[in-house]
This record gives C-alpha cells, structure tokens and sequence, in this order.
C-alpha cells in the first residue's frame, strides 16, 4: 500500500508540471492496459487549474488515450490467450470445455461488463486484457470503451467546471456511490430492453 501511495503522490505530481498534458495522456494510455494509478489523479486537479480546458482539453485527450491504452490491452489479451489456456490447462485449473464456457459468456455479457468498468472504479484494465483474451468484437469493444470512458471523464470535467473545488470533495467522497447508482440504472435498462 506503501508504494502505491508513493505512485499516486508522484502521479498527482505531474498536475503542476510543464509537462502535464503529455503525463495525463500517458497516465491514461497505461492505467488502460497496465498501470494501477487511474487517470482522473490527474485529470481532477487539472481540470480544478483551468476548468474550461478541463472540459475541452483535458477530457477528451484523457478518453482518447485511454481508448487507445484500452485496445494495446486487447492486444496483450489476444497475445496471451492461448499460452494462459495452455497453461492453465496443463495444471488442472481449467479445461478445454471451462475455457469455451467462460468465451462463451463473455461473448454474451463482454460489452457490457467493459462499459460498467470503463465508466466506474472497477478496473478497466482487466476487462481490456479480458476482452482480447476471449475474443470480444473489436467494434463493440472499442465503441463501448469510447461511450463509457468518455463519460466517465467529461462528467467530471463538467461538474468541476459547473461547480469547481466544491465538486472535487463530492467526488472524492461519492464517486463510487454514484458509479454504482449509475451502472444498476444502465444494467436495468438492458435488462429491460432484452425482455421487452
């Protein structure tokens, strides 16, 4: 926890240095795909600096870039799909069949499981590398990251921008509140769609 805290300290450092905007899209190209601090330690504080630029600026460079560390996480995912199967194939964790089932219900439920991590503090990461492991269609994969991480970053941009410092304490306090009520809101409504 120690050195995760030291990362987020030096992360949350980059919001006053000359090179900002170049560490927010490298901070959401590789939270995307890899790294354990996300993006908005960044794009809070920036967005707090100047909240037009925070809407126009800094939000869609964090969702593009984000996007794009999202697709090198599908790639990883497709890379090592068949030596992670082998291997847990091999020591009995999984079979053939186990596998097929998991593809299967990833197939059916991967867009929406990537948009509801794409959108709250679940990490994205794992369901970018998922996605490629299994199989989901590239276009939904990369529509649904889009729909959702946008999201995710211009309402917080917006509601700075609407609200300033004010916002950041709700943030900080509710956001996974929020997320929640938001993703059992989007589930309802899919639920609904498909038995209506």
């Amino acid at each position: 926890m120690k050195i995760l805290k030291k990362l987020y300290d030096k992360v949350l450092g980059f919001s006053t240095s000359k090179h900002a905007n170049w560490s927010l899209a490298a901070l959401s190209f590789a939270e995307s795909s890899f790294f354990p601090i996300p993006p908005d330690v960044l794009l809070i504080p920036l967005s707090l600096g100047n909240p037009k630029k925070g809407l126009y600026f800094f939000a869609p460079l964090c969702s593009v870039f984000s996007v794009l560390g999202g697709m090198a996480g599908y790639l990883i995912g497709f890379l090592i799909a068949e030596p992670i199967k082998d291997f847990l194939t091999s020591i009995h964790i999984t079979s053939p069949q186990n596998w097929l089932d998991v593809e299967h219900y990833y197939q059916v439920y991967g867009v929406l499981a990537v948009g509801v991590a794409g959108f709250t503090p679940i990490p994205y990461k794992v369901f970018t590398i998922a996605s490629g492991m299994f199989g989901l269609a590239f276009l939904p994969f990369v529509l649904i990251s889009l729909v959702s991480r946008s999201a995710r970053f211009f309402l917080e941009s917006f509601l700075i921008y609407k609200f300033g410092e004010r916002v950041k304490i709700f943030i900080d306090k509710y956001f996974n509140i929020i997320s929640l009520g938001i993703v059992i809101f989007l589930i309802a409504i899919v639920v609904l769609i498909r038995y209506i």
